[in-house]
């Protein structure tokens, strides 16, 4: 679905719907479209959760993040990189706060107005850098939100990071996860604790977390 047919899709929609799950560029075009939206949604300017019928909007994105790392055993992290600058990269940054890193290396070839205002909003202080591998000297972590491919340059620079978190699941492993001798997290794993996040949001029960995992294990 293209941003311009989301306005007449939601007006299709009846009462059976509990809910929606976005991608970009979604994400940042329901905005306008919601009746209200958390805190958090109005922080980092990305909505990846729309709860019928009200048009509330959510953000679970920041969920799956800290839910993904929280397997791998993170819980803290104080020198972290974040490759990208668009909405996922916004998420990317409050997952951060919430794990007590407020100044992150910002890697991104042109630093967004939207970025570095959701930054501001969070009480995050992020270090922009140009595309330079030498950002990633002493850091614990890094978050790849760039779409597959994008990323491929600091392949031969992530060998001896401790963890790394890279978005994308399909095509899995990309040449960052190849690369990486830490403990690398992939974007299945945000995927089904933001989708986990969400089920909880649309039907007010625990998901079923284990079921999902398999589910997830199954489409590839």
């Amino acid at each position: 679905m293209t941003a311009a047919e989301l306005p007449d899709f939601l007006d299709g929609l009846d009462d059976t719907w509990a809910g929606l799950s976005l991608t970009m560029p979604l994400k940042e075009a329901v905005l306008p479209l919601l009746e209200s939206a958390s805190g958090l949604v109005e922080q980092v300017s990305a909505a990846n959760t729309v709860l019928l019928p009200d048009r509330h909007g959510e953000n679970t994105d920041v969920a799956g993040i800290v839910g993904a790392l929280a397997e791998a055993g993170v819980s803290k992290v104080a020198r972290a990189v974040v490759l990208g600058g668009g909405a996922t990269a916004r998420s990317a940054l409050a997952a951060l706060a919430r794990l007590g890193c407020y100044k992150p290396s910002l890697v991104v070839r042109s630093p967004a107005d939207a970025t570095l205002a959701a930054a501001a909003r969070l009480g995050v202080v992020p270090v922009v850098s140009g595309w330079d591998p030498a950002v990633l000297a002493g850091a614990e972590l890094l978050i790849s939100t760039v779409p597959p491919g994008a990323a491929d340059g600091f392949a031969p620079y992530v060998a001896d990071l401790p963890i790394l978190l890279d978005v994308v699941y399909d095509p899995w492993p990309t040449a960052l996860a190849s690369s990486c001798r830490g403990t690398v997290v992939g974007g299945s794993a945000m995927l089904l604790h933001q989708a986990a996040a969400q089920v909880e949001l649309m039907t007010r029960s625990k998901p079923p977390l284990e079921a999902m995992r398999a589910a997830l294990k199954q489409t590839g």
